[in-house]
Order: structure tokens, then sequence, then C-alpha cells
């Protein structure tokens, strides 16, 4: 009797599983990716939100949806400095920096969920090199206190250590509690800078803006020191 031509079990498994191989599932962050910039591009959301909220939306409401809206925007690329300024001129600093801050959050945690769920298996076999294991041996063991840093100190993009912080092996938990924690103060001040844009030479407008400042120098101060801490010595 002749047996019946049928695939091999492998097979068959692995022609179910494609669709979640690593690869396919960062092709598909890739396409994802993609397309909220080009979204971006083509709307420009930051001009709705720097040129005024609409006008039946107001309260807790309008907060509770800027506040989504700031964290879809991150996600997509949008410029916090931009969306922080926004928040300052629509709510004022309090309101305006609780929201950003909630924003930013959510903007983080999007990012950093597509990343550990469509990334993080194809990309972490191709951390080699010295730098990028020690990066991602600093964000896996020290995870709550890197991004504190990173989050304090301007100057690594935000979407950017999202994603790295994805790709490693640091917990939900330490990456968005640093994420709040850290942003905070930045994020602050560009909404007081954005409530108080109209005087300028205000003092509150000022000090934010020096802030400002201090925090992006401490940064490439910080920058500069770590960098010759890790280059190779010359000497033989």
């Amino acid at each position: 009797m002749l047996e019946s031509a049928v695939p091999s079990p492998g097979l068959a498994e692995r022609r179910s599983r494609w669709p979640l191989s690593p690869w396919f599932r960062l092709g598909l962050l890739v396409a994802l990716l993609a397309g909220a910039a080009a979204t971006v591009l083509a709307f420009r959301p930051e001009r709705l939100l720097a040129g005024g909220w609409p006008p039946q939306l107001s309260g807790g409401t309008a907060l509770v949806l800027f506040a989504a809206a700031y964290g879809l925007c991150t996600a997509a690329f949008v410029p916090r400095p931009i969306l922080n300024l926004a928040a300052g001129a629509l709510f004022g600093a309090p309101f305006g920096t609780a929201a950003a801050v909630v924003g930013t959050v959510l903007g983080s945690g999007i990012a950093f969920g597509l990343g550990r769920l469509l990334g993080q298996d194809a990309l972490r076999p191709l951390l080699r090199g010295r730098w990028l294991t020690a990066a991602d041996r600093q964000l896996s063991r020290h995870g709550f206190r890197s991004m504190m840093a990173i989050r304090l100190f301007p100057g690594v993009p935000f979407a950017a250590a999202n994603y790295c912080a994805a790709v490693s092996r640091m917990g939900w938990t330490p990456f968005l509690l640093a994420t709040g924690l850290g942003s905070a103060p930045n994020t602050a001040a560009y909404v007081i800078a954005g409530s108080h844009a109209s005087t300028p030479t205000s003092p509150a407008f000022l000090a934010a803006m020096a802030f400002i400042g201090l925090t992006g120098l401490a940064a490439v101060v910080v920058a500069w020191r770590k960098r010759g801490r890790t280059l190779p010595s010359s000497r033989p």
C-alpha cells in the first residue's frame, strides 16, 4: 500500500511559524516606524497642538486627550520639545507638565513595547563590539539608574533610548519609572517656557531657558568625560 505524500511535521511547523520569526517581526517594526514617520511628515500634527486645541474640548477631557495624543505623537517621532511648549501654551505650567509627563511615559511605553515584541529577538544576536556590549550590559544590569541618567541629561535621542532599552534586558518597571522621574525636570522647564512664551523677558521664561541650557551643557560635559574613559589608550 502506497503511503500518501504529506509534508514532514518539521517542515509544516516551520511553515506555520514563519510569520512569527524574529526577522519577520523586525521587518514589521521597521515598516511600522516608517509608516509613523511618513504620517508625521504628511499631517504634521505638531501644528494642531501648537496652533490651538478644539474649543469644544476643555477641562479634564482635554488633558486626557492631549496626553494620549502626546504619547502617540512621541512614538511617531514628533519632537518632544514642540509638544512640551504646546502643553504649556494650552494648559499652563501645572496641568501642562502633568499631561506632558503622562504622555512621555505613554509614548515611551508604546515604543518600548514595540521594540521588545518585534525587535529584541532579531537584534540581540547582533550586539557585538566593545561599546555595544558594554551599553547593553549597563542597561540590562543597572536599568533604573542608567535610564534616569539618560532622561535627566538631554543628548541621547528620545526614540533611540526607548528602542535601545527595549533591545536590552531592562524590565518594564524600572524603564517606565525612570522615564517618568527623569524626564519630569526638563519637561517642566519646556512647559513653563511655553506657558510664558508671550513674555520672553519674564523671570519664569528666562529661568526655564537657563535650566534647559544648563542641563544641555551638563550632558556635553558628562559625554566628554565618558568618552575620555572609554577610548582605548594609544600607549604601547
